[in-house]
């Protein structure tokens, strides 16, 4: 462990007592809250920075080394030009939204199971239709299929939610080889650390034979620069046509015109979206109008706790840097995430 200080900026509006935890994990460490505004005289001290929108440019930090964000998704920043620095490691906040929102998704899935829109429908209509019994009869979650588009932090969360359910579950993944998630960064107990839930995975091309099987198709894969969109026209055409496809991802992950297509025509049953190709969703898209999809403005990774979960993913990787042990979860440049 080093003896120098080690200088860290937080651009980030860190409460005191989340400050007080990260300082107490060594004495080593220097660590100054600058928000919203970084002086010119911390960015030429900084070794580490954790930061959310604060980008500086790479002759004003000299001395900087890593770069933790505050978010998971890096494909907004990526091409920034201090994130092209190969002397500077970039690390993401991936694993801290596993919890919420493979909550959120299993919420949706329960939502269309037990018609919950409908209910609501009606609610505001203040009145119940005749035979309500055979209108509202779910078939239970427990025994249906789900498929995990990507098998990454928020993947495997779900599959464990889901398996304690009793439902059926399969998964796809871009790298079959790193089945074991050893590399990244999740609340103890949570996920599935040896990908052992799933009754089988796919590898990536093979996304349309697993659709084919599922009742729930979740996507949770990350966006790669430049490639295709995962959930094409032909992998909605093998899906069920009692099945629903839900989004947690990036919007360009889905051919969204192709989904558009597919619930107008009750080729699938319903989507519920939290991410789309263009953020906000413009009011002229017809998605707005569908009675079959369940829309959110990209919220489903959002916590209370958002602050106190990034605090500790950040003082797991303090640690790590000052044992020269490898971070959690460092971006890989070439694909963006």
């Amino acid at each position: 462990m080093t003896n120098e200080p080690i200088h860290v900026v937080v651009a980030m509006d860190f409460s005191d007592s989340i400050m007080e935890q990260l300082r107490a994990i060594s004495p080593h460490l220097h660590i100054e809250r600058h928000y919203p505004n970084v002086p010119d005289s911390a960015w030429a001290e900084v070794e580490v920075l954790y930061t959310l929108r604060h980008f500086p440019e790479p002759a004003q930090v000299p001395r900087l080394r890593w770069i933790q964000l505050h978010f998971a998704g890096a494909d907004s920043v990526v091409d920034k030009p201090i994130l092209q620095a190969e002397d500077i490691a970039i690390t993401t906040a991936s694993g801290i939204h596993a919890v919420q929102m493979s909550e959120y998704c299993l919420g949706l899935m329960l939502a269309f199971a037990y018609k919950i829109p409908t209910m609501l429908e009606l609610q505001n209509k203040a009145e119940w239709p005749e035979k309500t019994g055979k209108i509202f009869a779910p078939v239970e979650l427990r025994g249906q299929t789900l498929g995990i588009v990507g098998y990454g932090s928020i993947g495997r969360e779900l599959a464990r939610v889901a398996d304690a359910l009793g439902m059926n579950v399969l998964a796809s993944k871009r790298d079959l080889k790193r089945l074991h998630d050893n590399d990244g960064y999740s609340e103890p107990g949570t996920g599935d650390p040896e990908g052992s839930i799933p009754a089988r995975i796919y590898p990536a091309e093979a996304v349309g034979s697993m659709a084919a099987e599922c009742d729930f198709l979740v996507v949770t894969a990350p966006l790669v620069k430049g490639a295709a969109p995962v959930i094409s026209a032909g992998v909605l055409e093998r899906m069920k046509k009692t099945a629903v496809l839900i989004n947690v991802a990036r919007g360009a992950v889905v051919d969204e015109a192709a989904l558009i297509d597919a619930l107008e025509s009750h080729q699938i049953a319903g989507a519920g979206l939290d991410v789309f190709t263009e953020e906000p969703l413009p009011a002229s898209s017809p998605l707005w109008k569908l009675p079959n999809v369940i829309l959110s403005p990209h919220i489903s990774g959002n916590s209370l706790r958002y602050h106190e979960k990034a605090a500790a993913l950040l003082g797991e990787n303090l640690l790590r840097y000052m044992e020269k042990k490898p971070l959690l979860n460092l971006l890989n440049r070439q694909r963006g995430y």
